[in-house]
């Protein structure tokens, strides 16, 4: 098998925001395969876990604050799927947006689809942390959109 391409990269300054987060972290900084997009958010609790009902949200301190040297590039939240598709905890939102200049905590909200009360423990891994490019838009207002083939059709339009 030939080598596979190699990604950007880009420096992140990451500050430890709670006691014991450094601890946590210890030795997970790196991605869990050599190729892996994202880095795992651990549950960085004051106590030792605690208990999500079914339907129910919680927001988890990550116990880190991240700030990319670029302003292009913000971090994104995806659920673990392992831990959405196995337990049914996922990123409330669906994606969580960190932008380039929020030096704060980052806090994960979950939700809990599945029927049955989960537990969530201290140190567990709970989230993904992917770094992504941003393109603002220079809006450019006109009077009317040029047409294409597709035009204003919505959801199921294209009948594929």
């Amino acid at each position: 098998m030939s080598e596979p391409f190699l990604s950007a990269s880009c420096p992140v300054r990451l500050a430890f925001v709670r006691p014991d987060a450094e601890g946590l972290y210890a030795g997970a900084l790196v991605p869990a395969t050599r190729l892996s997009a994202g880095f795992d958010l651990r549950a960085c609790l004051d106590a030792p876990e605690i208990r999500i009902a079914p339907g129910a949200r919680v927001c988890v301190p990550s116990g880190i604050s991240v700030q990319p040297v670029r302003a292009d590039l913000a971090g994104f939240l995806y659920s673990r799927s392992g831990l959405g598709a196995r337990e049914g905890l996922t990123v409330a939102q669906g994606v969580g947006l960190i932008d380039p200049d929020y030096t704060g905590e980052i806090l994960v909200m979950l939700l809990n689809t599945s029927g049955e009360e989960r537990v969530l423990r201290r140190g567990e891994r709970m989230a993904q942390l992917v770094f992504q490019p941003v393109i603002r838009p220079m809006w450019e207002v006109v009077e009317r959109l040029e047409d294409t083939e597709r035009g204003s059709g919505g959801f199921g339009h294209t009948g594929r």
